[in-house]
């Protein structure tokens, strides 16, 4: 049995495999067919903190594979401590095919997967989103037709998804620059982790966006204060000022430069809107992907249970 808890997870290949069949199960909902490989199964999902992408998408992806999806709120699953992590653990994995967490700590998901019977899947944690990151590069594949040598330039808060896309394109040997302002890198735990795992990985980070983004097959950016950090939002707004990702900073790149946005977007904050629905944005294609990124995710690890 396989959980993805971090990107750590899995091999390049389990990468390129799930990648495979996302990409042969959007064809047939495309083309109108939705195979039932999941029927009769259970997917819970258990969420602190609010969402649409991951909620919908999940949810959508149970339904299409002929399976049926439940959602708890952690309040709800009694994760506030009307019962311990552990006995949550046991008796929703013993209940479930499979099990999404969208949580703060990391930890939760650690020790919910070590408890766990069924596989877990990371919906979100402060430190990863490892999700999100394998539709990144999904569509960056669908959209470029490769990955290698297929440069990624953040533009932001060096956060959960920033993470996992470093780690997910030390992986898939595409390089990868953070441009952020002091003090927002990745943190040195998880770089040091990276170049450990991958030595040959093409990673930096940079205040430089013009040197940056001029080299960029893909301009990246994110909320400059996400969830559990509202109290950092003023600071935040003051330290990130000169790194919107706007026209002027677009122009710098290549004609053939695409832009991505995991959202929610602040609009004319991280991002103003003439990017984000301008011809380079490729978000909303990203955005449906989270679906059958899941999709072929959620059929993955059922076959992975049953070898």
């Amino acid at each position: 049995m396989r959980h993805l808890t971090t990107l750590m997870d899995v091999s390049r290949d389990d990468v390129l495999a799930i990648f495979q069949l996302a990409a042969e199960l959007k064809t047939q909902t495309r083309a109108g067919e939705r195979p039932p490989l999941l029927q009769h199964k259970v997917l819970t999902q258990i969420f602190e903190k609010p969402s649409l992408r991951t909620r919908l998408s999940f949810e959508s992806a149970a339904v299409h594979l002929g399976g049926q999806s439940s959602f708890f709120n952690s309040r709800d699953a009694g994760m506030h401590g009307r019962e311990s992590l552990h006995d949550i653990a046991k008796v929703a994995s013993s209940l479930s095919d499979f099990v999404v967490l969208r949580t703060y700590s990391q930890e939760t998901i650690n020790d919910f997967a070590k408890w766990s019977s069924c596989p877990v899947i990371n919906g979100l944690s402060d430190d990863h989103h490892p999700c999100q990151a394998l539709t990144d590069l999904f569509t960056i594949q669908e959209h470029f037709g490769k990955l290698d040598g297929q440069h990624l330039v953040f533009v932001g808060d060096g956060n959960n998804v920033a993470t996992s896309l470093a780690m997910l394109c030390a992986q898939l040997s595409m390089p990868m620059t953070l441009v952020c302002p002091p003090g927002y890198e990745i943190k040195p735990s998880i770089v040091r982790e990276l170049i450990s795992r991958f030595p040959s990985a093409e990673f930096k980070q940079t205040q430089n966006y013009r040197s940056a983004v001029k080299n960029a097959d893909i301009v990246y950016t994110d909320v400059w204060t996400s969830m559990g950090q509202e109290d950092e939002a003023d600071v935040r707004k003051k330290d990130f000022n000169g790194f919107q990702v706007n026209e002027e900073l677009m122009a710098l790149s290549k004609p053939s430069c695409r832009f991505m946005h995991d959202l929610p977007a602040r609009r004319g904050q991280e991002v103003t809107d003439g990017v984000i629905d301008g011809e380079q944005s490729i978000v909303f294609q990203q955005a449906e992907n989270r679906m059958h990124l899941a999709k072929g995710l959620l059929v993955w690890l059922d076959r992975r249970r049953l070898k």
